[in-house]
């Protein structure tokens, strides 16, 4: 097995600094980059190389407690333990698409503070912004409306994330294949001579999301013991450090299958875990005779506050009694009772009594109390009883505790477990082919059985239970409870006796550290394996490669030999080690003989798409695609300028008006 044994990071998100709003940006229109992703967001200046502000595309509001305010809501990095709010997690993605723009506007809101910009009412920057292959233009329509009604921006530049990375890899103008994979789905666009092809472009369900699901639920169902310790962030910590994807998956499956290659090749993972601390007899004295402390002041503090209570209730009382006494109205007494819950002066004094009463006792109590907390200690300092079982061991009447007595107390434990190891043995034997044990039962068993017996009296003479004791797969005695409870006693007296004594009969006493290790082995490539095919997780859709073939054959085969010779990979998940070959694998059995295929992997899968975002908005004609507020008033909310990156523009149907006097009755057939 492999040794080294690795510590997951559990890296904690740093929260994203403010950047200054410099005079120059302030007097100029230098225009704001966003990819808009799923999984993280990248902002930033179209004049800075690498984006600002890279964050998780998620909002956190904390539940609103009773009597507290609500909570201050977390956008990205600023939420520092992502597990702890898990539940409480907001995105303003279905899938890839928007549809909570009120999540949406707060993440806005987030990146123009930090990015400095403190101008009141607007943002004066025009925006270029991602979005998904054929985006619904209803969530286009909001999205523009939010930009332009509440930022009252300059303008608006709508892209598809993998076509603004595959033009900023150099692939501009040429004839290609864009696998775009995401963290919730994945899209695969044919570019033909620089143009897109959208209307042959098709979109898997599956993505990052999928994997890191998939992957923490198999660790959870293997490890149910570290059901909560294995988390959707540790999950992502391992798929990403440790996951990879198999060239073939079948042949793969096989070496896994070796012993030498699983031990060789298998990781071993270090959850956190805290040490059992061993406290002497002095130490849990002391830890007692603080708790009993703790405990004496808590009980004093409730009396307190609840004779506080009750003094605050009985001087309202009293105060009333008086205003009756004073011949107060009739009317604003009976209001007064009624706010106390009292319908008339009877309740009134009988409440006071009763107060009074129960005030006189709780001081008593505390006076009774303050005399016995001095007491505390002497209770607290008894050395605690030695608590035995049915079978009482011989305690040792010296005081002196020699080794000799110890070791025997040593040697009648190990007996025990010896016993039980020995009998969990033969069953294990029992259970396998090909051993004595198994063997000697069925030639036994098949001698019984014999059909030309006369007479089938077994079990009536007592030499019949030796034989059943053979065959029994238990072998003729089990683990009893009564062993159990006389391994605890003894185990007992030892830790009594034996400050230094570890139980090993539970391995979590014996190792903590191996109790908390994941063996992280073949799942490190049957999570990613759902790319490729995703009926593994009971999504009825093809894989990548699958979809690809698909695709090519809508095109004639110059063209198609074309795409093969350009395939294009980009999205964070395309990272994992082995993907590039994968494709290439696979596309090589499905082309034809000789065939030229390359497929290449972006540069910065998961940086690329905002940086080709930057380096359009930095053209000298990027204000020709921009759409205008005039734009948006005169067009409608659904409009946008079509580029080389973008969807097309498909615009809603005009609603049709009935003609007048058009009834139902004359619609029918």
């Amino acid at each position: 097995m492999a040794e080294e044994v690795i510590i997951l990071k559990d890296l904690k998100l740093v929260p994203d600094k403010y950047y200054d709003y410099s005079q120059t940006l302030r007097n100029s229109k230098t225009p704001i980059v966003i990819d808009n992703g799923s999984f993280t967001c990248k902002a930033g200046w179209a004049t800075s190389s690498v984006p600002n502000l890279i964050f998780k595309n998620i909002l956190a509001r904390p539940r609103k407690e009773r009597g507290k305010k609500d909570g201050e809501t977390l956008i990205g990095n600023d939420i520092a333990n992502i597990e702890a709010v898990r539940f409480q997690l907001k995105s303003q993605f279905d899938r890839n698409v928007i549809t909570q723009f009120n999540v949406q506007e707060q993440i806005f809101d987030y990146t123009f503070s930090h990015l400095g910009i403190d101008s009141n009412g607007s943002i004066n920057h025009p925006i270029i912004i991602t979005e998904p292959v054929a985006n619904p233009n209803y969530s286009r329509l909001l999205m523009s409306e939010l930009l332009f009604e509440c930022y009252h921006v300059p303008g608006i530049c709508y892209g598809i994330d993998g076509l603004f990375s595959y033009q900023h890899n150099g692939h501009n103008g040429k004839t290609g294949l864009v696998v775009n994979c995401g963290h919730h789905t994945t899209h695969i666009i044919p570019v033909i001579n620089g143009t897109p092809d959208l209307i042959n472009s098709r979109r898997i369900d599956v993505g990052g999301y999928h994997i890191t699901y998939y992957l923490h639920k198999l660790l959870q169902l293997k490890y149910p013991a570290h059901y909560n310790a294995i988390t959707p962030s540790r999950a992502e910590e391992l798929l990403y450090e440790h996951g990879f994807l198999a060239v073939h998956y079948t042949d793969a499956l096989k070496q896994w299958s070796d012993p030498e290659y699983y031990d060789h090749n298998v990781k071993r993972i270090q959850l956190p875990y805290s040490m059992a601390v061993l406290l002497t007899p002095d130490q849990q004295r002391d830890k007692r005779r603080e708790m009993a402390k703790k405990l004496v002041e808590m009980n004093a503090r409730k009396r307190d506050e609840k004779l506080a209570e009750d003094e605050e209730q009985l001087h309202q009382l009293l105060m009333i009694r008086e205003m009756i006494e004073d011949g107060e109205p009739i009317e604003e007494v009976r209001e007064v009772l009624r706010s106390h819950g009292l319908k008339n002066e009877k309740d009134l004094r009988k409440l006071i009594t009763d107060l009074q009463t129960r005030i006189d006792r709780a001081k008593s109590k505390i006076a009774a109390a303050s005399l016995s907390a001095s007491n505390v200690d002497e209770h607290v300092t008894e050395e605690p009883k030695l608590r035995l079982f049915k079978n009482k061991i011989q305690l040792p009447k010296e005081e002196s505790i020699s080794k000799t007595w110890l070791k025997d107390i040593y040697k009648k434990r190990q007996d025990i477990i010896d016993k039980k190891t020995v009998r969990k043995q033969r069953r294990q034997d029992m259970a396998k082919r090909g051993t004595a044990a198994s063997l000697e039962r069925m030639r036994l068993i098949s001698q019984l059985a014999r059909k030309d017996k006369r007479d089938d009296d077994f079990g009536s003479r007592d030499e019949d239970w030796d034989v059943y004791k053979v065959i029994n797969k238990e072998g003729g005695d089990t683990d009893s409870e009564e062993e159990q409870e006389k391994i605890s006693e003894l185990e007992e007296v030892l830790r009594f006796y034996d400050p230094t004594f570890v139980s090993s009969n539970n391995n979590e006493e014996q190792n903590p550290k191996e109790a908390h290790q994941l063996h992280f082995g073949i799942e490190r490539m049957r999570c990613t394996e759902v790319l490729f095919q995703p009926s593994i997780i009971g999504c009825g859709q093809g894989g990548i490669t699958d979809t690809i073939e698909f695709i090519l054959k809508k095109y004639n085969d110059q063209t198609a030999n074309d795409i093969a010779e350009n395939v294009f990979l980009t999205g964070g998940p395309t990272k994992l080690p082995d993907f590039k070959q994968r494709v290439y694998r696979e596309l090589r059995e499905m082309r034809p003989l000789e065939s030229n295929i390359n497929v290449k992997l972006s540069d910065s899968p998961f940086l690329d798409a905002w940086s080709g975002a930057r380096e359009f908005a930095n053209k000298q004609d990027f204000h020709k695609y921009l759409l205008t507020p005039e734009m948006y008033a005169e067009m409608g909310g659904d409009y946008f300028i079509e580029n080389s990156c973008s969807n097309m523009y498909c615009p809603l149907p005009e609603a049709v008006q009935e003609p007048e006097g058009l009834s139902e009755q004359n619609l029918e057939i």
